[in-house]
């Protein structure tokens, strides 16, 4: 593998473009997911696609497929790519930077002249941001079969607006058949989201698989009454329940250390009236942990201890999983791919589990895949305030490169 380089200032150019869709007065970026900034964001980058030569092709779950032939072109692709959807108060970089590197490494391989083998796609992944639309990761988990085309277009936001009617209202309910195609590879590109590598000094985050995860929505109902006349002996009041509850999921999250995530991020009250009793209350869990048998024992207590809760202070209580992601080993010839990417160019690197979701978590289960990190300050994500410099995601996108050619010429 030759130690070839990327155009830092390309692709750096390319992030702060893309950054101007969405634009928060804070710095970040508001482009969540079949909104018209997410249509913007997606006619961007397949304008830039067409520049470079590339066929672009779009599913009917909206996922697109950037297309760069190889000498060999009826092989399986070598595919990289993330999303370009964002959280409400997020980044420049979450999902955006694994897209616009898979098209700098095509425009690195186009300036070179050099034709792969194997041909070279670049994927947009659909809604992987999950605040919009719930679940997260819904055009990749469609893609590889985990929900059928019919339900991923009936989930709805908070306004009742279905993922198929938004897909054909910003013109990207493609014809593409949804899945079914072989793909030789896959790496996929990210900010590391932590600060693991930034506090060991690496610049090279080598993914070998991810944390499993379980989410849930929680529904404690009581009863409405006035906060005046009735008497805090016969109350039953939801917030009550449902606050102890989040105190529970957070001491899971201490108890089974280590490796455990346990957060509530999502809250609504009802009536939110100042003078009334709370009768109804629903919100988030999140559990996460790289083995499944805690995260199995993580689910059992919550279970357990929140019927306790809310049966001792004559509450009602529903908790619906609505998803869940066992731990993930990515491909172990994809992983030594960009362990090499990573030692031709010279480049500090280790060995690191993944403590978010990813497209990459979904892909592997239908193609062999692996995925990079690259510090970001202070490891913070899902914020305006995410940063990382030109160097590090320079770096990341240099040994995409290497990773990329070493499986799209690999006999």
């Amino acid at each position: 593998m030759r130690n070839l380089r990327i155009n830092q200032d390309r692709l750096w150019d390319s992030l702060m473009e893309m950054a101007r869709i969405g634009a928060t007065e804070k710095g970040g970026v508001n482009r969540q997911a079949l909104t018209d900034l997410d249509r913007e964001g997606r006619d961007l980058f397949v304008s830039w696609c067409e520049a470079q030569g590339c066929s672009v092709r779009v599913d009917t779950m909206g996922n697109i497929f950037a297309r760069r032939a190889g000498t060999d072109d009826g092989l399986a692709p070598v595919m990289t790519g993330s999303h370009l959807d964002t959280q409400p108060t997020g980044g420049k970089y979450d999902g955006v930077y694994g897209v616009l590197a898979g098209l700098e490494v095509i425009r690195t391989l186009n300036d070179m002249g050099h034709a792969t083998r194997r041909p070279v796609e670049v994927a947009v992944w659909t809604n992987e941001e999950g605040c919009r639309f719930a679940p997260a990761m819904v055009g990749s988990s469609a893609y590889v079969g985990k929900f059928s085309l019919e339900e991923a277009h009936a989930i709805r936001d908070g306004e009742g607006k279905s993922m198929g009617e938004e897909l054909e209202r910003i013109g990207y309910l493609g014809d593409l058949p949804l899945g079914g195609r072989e793909i030789a590879a896959f790496f996929e590109a990210h900010i590391e989201q932590g600060p693991i590598l930034e506090a060991e000094r690496k610049t090279i985050g080598i993914v070998r698989g991810a944390q499993g995860q379980r989410w849930f929505d929680v529904t404690v109902t009581g009863q409405e009454a006035h906060a005046g006349p009735t008497p805090m002996a016969i109350r039953r009041d939801a917030l009550v329940g449902a606050s102890r509850i989040v105190d529970l999921v957070n001491r899971i999250g201490h108890d089974f250390q280590p490796g455990a995530c346990a957060t509530v991020g999502q809250f609504v009250v009802a009536p939110n009236s100042r003078n009334t009793i709370p009768g109804r209350v629903v919100f988030s869990v999140d559990f996460r942990h790289p083995e499944e048998e805690r995260l199995s024992e993580m689910k059992a207590r919550l279970l357990a201890e929140a019927e306790a809760i809310t049966g001792g202070i004559g509450l009602d209580l529903e908790i619906d999983e609505i998803w869940h992601q066992p731990p993930i080993v990515f491909d172990e010839a994809c992983v030594a791919a960009v362990a090499k990417g990573a030692e031709v160019s010279g480049l500090s690197a280790m060995r690191i589990t993944s403590g978010a979701g990813h497209d990459a978590c979904n892909i592997c289960e239908v193609a062999p895949t692996a995925m990079i990190f690259v510090p970001c300050e202070d490891g913070i994500s899902h914020n305006e305030a995410e940063e990382a410099t030109a160097e590090d995601l320079a770096a990341g996108c240099d040994v995409l490169l290497g990773a990329i050619l070493d499986r799209a010429d690999a006999p």
